[in-house]
C-alpha cells in the first residue's frame, strides 16, 4: 500500500513538472526619450511582460527575460545595440522597433545573425516587401493599411486633391507613396509635396507651401510629436477654417489624447487596435493602465499580441533554439488575442488581421479622457493590407 502511494505521488510530480525547460531572452529595442517614447517606450516593454505572465512561461518551464534599450530613432545606435544583444547577450528576439530607419537596419542585422525581429513600432510596408527578411515578423499596421484606410476614405469622401507634409526618412516617404498609389488608384491626384526634418518643431514655412498649393487635403505623411505640432500649428494658421482639410495618415491614441477631443474632433484615422472595441480589449487596457497610468496604443497591444504569439510557437515546438523554425511556426499556427482577434502570419511576414477606421468624437460626445475614437468601419485584414503579390518579397513569392 504504502509502495502504491510512493509511486503515485512520484507520478504526480512527474505530471506537474514542465515537458520542456529553457531560457529565452527578449530585447525590446524602442525610443524611450524621444518623439516616439509615448506610444512605444516603456508601455511596450509593459505590454511583453504581460504576455508573459498571461502565457505563464514560468509555469510552463520557459524562462523569459526581457531587456530593453533607447535607439534614439538613430539607425547607428539601434544597430550597434542589436550587434551587442546578439553577438555577447545572447538575446533570442527583438521587439517594438518604432521608426522605419532603425527597423530596417536592425532587420538586416538580425537575418545575419539568427535572430528573430518581431516588429509592431515601425511602419514601413518595406520591411515585408523588397526588404523582408526571413527572420521578421511585422505585426500591427504598415504604411500600405494605413493608405487603404485614411487615404482612401477620404479621397472617396471627395478630398481628391492632396498635398503632402512628409517627414523626411524612410516612413515619411513609404507612407507618402503607398497613399500616393492609392489616392490615384480612387481618382484622386497628388499636386506636390514638401519634406521636413525628423523630428521637426517648426512646421510654419511647410504648411505655408500646403496651403499655397490649394489642394482640398493637407497629408500629414509624419507621427508622433511631429504629427501633434503639425496640427497645432495648422491650427494657427487656420488651414481648416480657410477651407482645406487636414488628413492625418498616422496616429496613435496618445497623440490625440495630447491635442485634446477640442482640437482633434472631427479628424479620420486608421489604427489596428482601440481600448473600448470589446469586453476583451477593455479588460486587457484596464490592467495596463494599472501599470503605466494611460491606456495603451495600437503599438504596445502589437508587441503583446505577437510576444503571446511567439511564446506559443516556441511551446508547440518544445524548443527555441532554432529561429528559423520559431517563425516557420508562427506562420503555421493561426493568431488568436484577445486585442487583434484571429489572424494569420503570411510568407512574408506580414500579419494580416483587421484594421479600423476611427474618427474623433466631438467633446460633446467623449465621455472620458480617454474616450475619443467613434468606430467609422472594420477594414478585413485581406483588404487593408497590401497583397502578397504586390509587396515584391522574393522568398516569399518563389516558394
Amino acid at each position: 500500500m504504502v509502495r502504491t502511494l510512493a509511486l503515485s505521488t512520484v507520478a504526480s510530480i512527474a505530471l506537474a513538472l514542465p515537458a520542456q525547460a529553457f531560457d529565452i531572452k527578449i530585447g525590446v529595442l524602442n525610443d524611450r526619450s524621444g518623439t516616439y517614447a509615448d506610444l512605444a517606450g516603456e508601455g511596450s516593454v509593459v505590454a511583453v511582460r504581460m504576455a508573459i505572465e498571461d502565457f505563464d512561461a514560468a509555469g510552463k518551464g520557459i524562462n523569459v527575460e526581457v531587456i530593453s534599450a533607447d535607439h534614439q530613432n538613430k539607425p547607428d545606435i539601434a544597430s550597434t545595440i542589436a550587434r551587442q544583444w546578439y553577438d555577447q547577450d545572447g538575446v533570442d528576439v527583438i521587439m517594438d522597433l518604432p521608426t522605419s530607419s532603425t527597423a530596417l537596419a536592425v532587420a538586416g542585422i538580425t537575418a545575419e545573425m539568427g535572430g528573430i525581429m518581431l516588429n509592431s513600432g515601425a511602419a514601413t510596408s518595406d520591411l515585408t516587401g523588397e526588404a523582408c527578411e526571413e527572420t521578421t515578423v511585422h505585426w500591427t499596421y504598415d504604411t500600405a493599411a494605413l493608405a487603404n484606410g485614411t487615404a482612401k476614405a477620404v479621397t472617396q469622401s471627395g478630398g481628391d486633391t492632396w498635398f503632402f507634409l512628409t517627414a523626411d526618412y524612410a516612413f515619411g516617404h513609404a507612407l507618402e507613396r503607398d497613399a500616393t498609389q492609392v489616392i490615384e488608384a480612387n481618382g484622386g491626384t497628388v499636386v506636390g509635396s514638401v519634406a521636413h526634418p525628423f523630428p521637426g518643431t517648426d512646421f510654419s514655412s511647410f504648411i505655408l507651401q500646403a496651403q499655397a498649393s490649394g489642394a482640398k487635403v493637407i497629408g500629414l505623411a509624419n507621427a508622433g510629436s511631429d504629427t501633434v505640432n503639425s496640427i497645432k500649428q495648422s491650427s494657427e494658421f487656420g488651414v481648416t477654417q480657410a477651407g482645406q482639410s487636414l488628413a492625418s495618415l498616422l496616429m496613435f491614441l496618445t497623440d490625440v489624447h495630447s491635442l485634446g477631443a477640442q482640437t482633434a474632433q472631427g479628424l479620420v484615422l486608421t489604427e489596428a487596435f482601440y481600448w473600448d472595441l470589446n469586453d476583451e480589449t477593455r479588460e486587457w487596457s484596464a490592467r495596463f493602465e494599472e501599470k503605466m497610468g494611460a491606456k495603451p496604443t495600437m503599438v504596445q497591444a502589437g508587441n503583446y499580441a505577437a510576444a503571446l504569439h511567439y511564446l506559443k510557437a516556441v511551446e508547440a515546438l518544445g524548443s527555441a533554439d532554432d529561429n528559423i523554425a520559431v517563425v516557420e511556426k508562427m506562420k503555421e499556427m493561426p493568431t488568436s488575442d484577445p486585442l487583434f482577434g484571429e489572424g494569420y502570419v503570411r510568407k512574408d511576414g506580414r500579419v494580416i488581421h483587421d484594421m479600423y477606421l476611427f474618427e474623433v468624437k466631438t467633446p460633446e460626445e467623449s465621455t472620458g479622457e480617454w474616450d475619443l475614437y467613434k468606430t467609422l468601419a472594420t477594414i478585413p485584414g485581406e483588404e487593408a493590407f497590401r497583397a502578397l503579390e504586390d509587396g515584391g518579397c522574393e522568398f516569399a513569392m518563389s516558394e
